[in-house]
């Protein structure tokens, strides 16, 4: 049996999950006795068979990467195992594997099952969920190569002056000149600053045999600034935490914790303490954080107290940089792990714990390919591995919150911060009484109110540091015609268009087309106005009402690299930076203890959002960047500014209550059988053709309805409907929305679904969204 396979088709689904034993072909006859079952790394559903030549007999193990024929073509493919035979009443050739790509499997066993769940859970080709778990240079059909470290190279002087026979090469002698000069040895890249084409200099001088280079590997460091060292004592709440821990560790087998400590309680160093008892013990440990954005601070309190024991993984790095820390974990010479989502899959040896800080986040969740919820997959790790798990937050999700009233997860409580600190105090500012009234011209008025910017300068001027948090890039949100009231959109998205002053240029925040800034309204040239803010009309607001402030920027425009990230953060820490206005980055995990006052410019930006979960966000960041405050030697303060202070997460934000909130939050979940009462799956939809997309939701969802299993196993059926962002890139959005009481209920229908979107038109595209995230 050969599959007919169609290119085109199979690229555009990016759903699987029944496990379907495939054929590769007709070409060799075999024996029961050498046949393997193989992922391809293709968009394809299932397993395929294959044929192990005699070369290969004995050389395979689970796990490697290995090249086989797929179709017309070669492709990278993932050995899993011995395969069943073909039924015998089908006369069956298969292909041979062609080669194998590396000596030792790029994937242990647990991680082979963590993937296997991962795709029949979330929908997706098992090949390609394996390829998504790998580093750069190992994703494609290419034998494997050792990646090296990084180096720095010197240039060392051989002589102790220059020789006659430079007196000819005024540039050689230039280089040697300037060696000598700074003591015979010196980075390369020091010596190529000084002197133009000093590199090709160099070689010549070493082909003379007046210099040679060398070779340094660079040590893992830590930028300072973000080091920690180890605290002599620890609180009665963290030592109690730590005690349970080890004691967990040292019993072994599958525990889950969730660790709920206010922000500054030292959850961090219950994490590290965590991380020295499971290397005691000879076991790794992976430690997952929302964003690169809190790497660095991170990597360095582990680095300061593991040294080169820690490796990181995310997608800031350079491409060789993650594929070395990959295989120093693989080779278990490294044995902890640091990173974002995607290192939930990092080849740790002998996984002892796992640890999901600020597990709250929603960035946690990957919205495109593989739409798999990093929280919840280090659950299942811990669980198959038999490690210890710790998920801990300061606002912890509700679905965790649920598990561990039900007595899935044992709670860790910190309700103190270290030091006795205080929690910072939280005012309010209500900008329908407080808001400035001084327009500028085609702008709206100042967002800064009077107190906000008095306590800012007072904060300034006793050598403390401000953070200044808004959920909105750019400088203002969105432009909209004086005269006629037209807004200015994405010509390709269901979007306002945002203006960046400092590219003088208008941007869409969803599909990236830009354009210089419109002079006039399209639809009767009248003037337009900008309005609504962001964060950098807040940059230049401060810069104008406190000159004297050292003010920088941390959002995605103005953290373009993991260096320039690094750096950043490392200069607020030195207090170079006495103001530092940002997005979310600045309100996840950062600990600087020059901070005492952090300002909310809008608590309003998140509880428009047609979501479920818009009043779980909006208290979780309220919360998060308020937690900034106040975590050194002097107290803190917190300033909110919002046009609705009667809104639950504003109020109960305002008096520290998150089990008020919690509570009253669960209780309205329940009655709407939403999240954590009930699981879901969206069914998303994206066509060019707004009417052959509609018509495709529809016929969908007829079919989901006539496939429904009987009422009372509680699934039900939202939609179809327009996305509430209806169109983005040019393509029109709809979704459906299925509720069940358990995943269980829901796998058999989305399983008759995927089956279903074979005869679905190739212009339309559809995904399947186990545990959605996002609503829009």
């Amino acid at each position: 049996m050969c599959p007919r396979m169609c290119p085109r088709r199979t690229l555009r689904l990016e759903t699987t999950g029944v496990r379907r034993r495939r054929y590769s072909g007709s070409l060799v006859a075999v024996s029961p006795s050498n046949l393997a079952s193989v992922a391809v790394g293709r968009p394809v559903r299932g397993e395929f068979t294959y044929v192990v030549p005699e070369g290969l007999t004995g050389r395979l193990s689970p796990g490697q990467r290995i090249l086989v024929p797929f179709g017309r073509s070669m492709s990278l493919g993932f050995f899993l195992g011995p395969a069943t035979p073909p039924p015998e009443a089908e006369s069956v050739k298969l292909k041979p594997i062609m080669k194998v790509l590396e000596d030792s499997p790029s994937l242990p066993p647990d991680l082979i099952a963590l993937l296997r769940f991962a795709a029949e859970h979330y929908r997706y080709p098992l090949g390609e969920v394996i390829k998504s778990a790998l580093p750069p240079g190992l994703t494609k059909a290419e034998v494997e190569k050792e990646a090296k470290p990084d180096v720095q190279e010197f240039a060392v002087a051989l002589v102790t002056e220059a020789p006659a026979i430079l007196r000819r090469a005024p540039a050689q002698s230039a280089a040697l000149a300037y060696l000598l000069a700074v003591g015979g040895r010196a980075p390369l890249e020091e010596v190529a600053h000084a002197i133009p084409g000093a590199r090709e200099t160099l070689r010549k001088l070493v082909e003379r045999g007046l210099v040679r280079i060398d070779e340094e590997v660079i040590a893992p460091g830590v930028k300072e600034g973000l080091a920690q060292g180890r605290p002599e004592q620890l609180t009665p709440e963290q030592d109690a935490a730590v005690k349970e821990l080890h004691t967990a560790i040292d019993t072994g087998g599958f525990q889950p914790f969730l660790l709920h400590g206010v922000t500054g309680s030292g959850k961090t160093e219950v994490y590290l303490r965590a991380v020295e008892r499971a290397l005691a013990h000879g076991k790794g440990s992976l430690v997952l954080v929302p964003e690169i954005a809190l790497t660095p601070q991170l990597v360095g309190r582990f680095r300061s107290r593991f040294g080169a024991e820690v490796a990181v993984l995310h997608s800031g790095l350079k491409d060789r940089e993650r594929l070395f820390h990959w295989q120093a974990l693989r080779k278990g010479t490294v044995r902890i792990a640091v990173g974002v989502r995607s290192a939930v899959f990092a080849p740790v040896e002998n996984l002892g714990l796992v640890v999901v800080d600020e597990e709250h986040d929603p960035s946690f969740k990957q919205e495109d390919k593989l739409r798999y919820q990093a929280r919840d997959l280090a659950v299942v790790r811990a669980k198959q591995a038999g490690a210890v798990v710790v998920l801990g937050s300061a606002t912890p999700s509700l679905e965790t919150l649920e598990n561990t009233r039900r007595g899935r997860y044992r709670k860790l409580e910190l309700k103190n911060r270290v030091d006795d600190r205080p929690m910072p105090t939280i005012s309010l500012v209500d900008l329908r009484q407080e808001r400035p009234r001084e327009p500028l011209v085609h702008e709206e008025a100042p967002i800064l109110s009077p107190p906000l910017l008095d306590a800012m300068a007072e904060t300034i001027a006793k050598g403390q540091q401000v953070i200044l948090f808004l959920n909105r890039r750019g400088h203002s949100t969105f432009l909209i015609c004086e005269v006629c009231g037209t807004s200015v959109k994405c010509s390709e998205c269901d979007v306002c268009l945002t203006y960046h002053r400092s590219q003088n240029r208008v941007v869409c925040h969803y599909c990236g087309v830009a354009h210089p800034v419109p002079e006039h309204c399209r639809e009767c040239t009248g003037p337009l106005l900008k309005m609504g803010i962001g964060t950098e009309r807040v940059e230049a607001e401060v810069a104008e009402r406190i000159p004297q402030a050292r003010v920088a920027r941390l959002d995605r425009d103005s953290a373009t690299s993991a260096e320039r990230l690094t750096e950043m953060l490392a200069s607020f820490a030195r207090r170079e930076i006495d103001v530092l206005v940002g997005t979310q980055m600045v309100a996840k995990g950062h600990d600087f203890p020059g901070v005492t006052l952090v300002c909310v410019v809008m608590a309003d930006t998140s509880l428009a959002i047609p979501d479920f979960r818009a009043a779980e966000r909006t208290f979780h960041l309220l919360t998060q960047v308020a937690g900034r405050a106040g975590r050194g030697k002097d107290p803190g303060r917190v300033l909110v500014q919002t046009y609705n202070p009667e809104a639950d997460p504003v109020k109960r934000m305002l008096v520290h209550d998150f089990d008020g909130f919690a509570q009253r939050e669960l209780e309205r979940r329940k009655v709407l059988a939403w999240p954590p009462y009930t699981r879901m799956a969206a069914v998303r939809l994206e066509g060019e053709s707004a009417e052959q997309t509609a018509s495709v939701a529809r016929q969908l969802g007829d079919f989901i309805t006539r496939q429904m299993p009987p009422a009372s196993w509680g699934v039900r059926l939202l939609g179809p409907a327009l996305a509430p962002i209806s169109r983005i890139r040019g393509r029109t959005r709809w979704q459906l929305l299925l509720k069940a009481p358990t995943h269980a209920a829901l796998a058999p229908l989305l399983a008759r679904l995927e089956a279903k979107l074979v005869d679905i038109p190739s212009a339309v595209r559809v995904t399947i969204d186990v545990d959605p995230a996002a609503m829009l």
